[in-house]
């Protein structure tokens, strides 16, 4: 399974990842002060932030394509497929909105152009390559070849969604230092800097759980890494439930049930954690059932966090 992580937070009109990566971040702060200060750091944000939610859409867009091409290829080489799957939506209004690499990421810009170009090209190349396969499908022109062309397209898009994963993935290393120091310029004096740092905290816990329990899904279940990981999950939302939600700013006051409803589905997530891990170490594996209400769980969490840092 693969599990593309989406952190995206917003501070009044300023988009910011929590994706970190403390890389030398006070002398990447400076750099971006020295370049513009708050519109280099807004401009470095809003790439980021549209970058990672065009990933997220694009990979589950692209996921629903490859079942559809192994559905395709089956059903051109005879075999019973009753119902094609169907593909979703392949709506990316954030990847319209990046016009262009921001200049504050300096001395980093080249390389993340030429890895943002290439998941680009793969994007395009990929939805060519479906349509194509659609067209083959609907004409019945299998019914010619024996289905030789829609094992070439399926392989195709294989290739070309491996190569998307690779360039998006590396485009998301190379923009977290950048970012994180653009929200340190941005946080500086935010009436609500010590919350969402501390609900940052969950959320950086909560995606390190994730990709541990992806791994284990795929692969052993290894019941001591996953309850070690729950614990340092389970204390940090418990020091993040723990505060007092004191924001002397009046415009701000409605975001307190917005805080606590955040720490709710966090503790629901940790339910639902439980649960798998019980289940897991019956079975010695973790089922389809539970990881995916593990998703669901943390699209909840994350949905939370959003309202509550928008």
């Amino acid at each position: 399974m693969k599990k593309i992580i989406i952190l995206a937070m917003a501070l009044t009109f300023t988009s910011v990842s929590v994706i970190s990566c403390k890389k030398d971040v006070s002398k990447l702060g400076k750099s971006v002060l020295n370049l513009g200060g708050a519109d280099d750091a807004n401009a470095i944000i809003d790439f980021n932030n549209n970058f990672l939610d065009s990933y997220k859409s694009t990979s589950r867009h692209i996921e629903s394509i490859l079942k559809y091409a192994d559905a395709a290829a089956a059903k051109a080489k005879g075999e019973n497929v009753m119902i094609m799957p169907i593909v979703i939506s392949s709506m990316d209004y954030s990847f319209g909105k990046i016009k262009e690499v921001p200049s504050g990421f300096g001395k980093d810009k080249a390389a993340i152009e030429a890895d943002f170009n290439a998941y680009k090209a793969k994007k395009e190349n990929i939805e060519k390559k479906f349509e194509e396969l659609k067209s083959y499908m609907t004409s019945e022109d299998y019914k010619d070849d024996k289905g030789a062309k829609a094992d070439a397209i399926t392989k195709d898009i294989e290739t070309e969604a491996q190569a998307l994963f690779i360039s998006g993935e590396n485009v998301v290393a190379k923009i977290k230092p950048g970012t994180d120091a653009a929200e340190e310029v941005v946080l500086k004096d935010h009436p609500m800097k010590e919350y969402i740092i501390s609900s940052k905290s969950v959320m950086n816990s909560l995606d390190s759980n994730i990709d541990l329990l992806d791994k284990q899904y795929t692969g052993k279940f290894n019941e001591a890494e996953a309850q070690k990981k729950y614990d340092e999950l389970a204390k940090t939302v418990e020091a993040n439930s723990k505060l007092d939600f004191n924001v002397k700013d009046a415009q701000y006051s409605y975001k307190k049930s917005q805080f606590e409803s955040f720490n709710k589905t966090a503790s629901g997530f940790l339910d639902t954690y439980r649960k798998l891990i019980r289940d897991a170490k019956g079975t010695g594996k973790i089922s389809d059932s539970d990881i995916q209400q593990i998703d669901s769980s943390y699209e909840s969490v994350l949905n939370s966090y959003n309202s509550f840092v928008k």
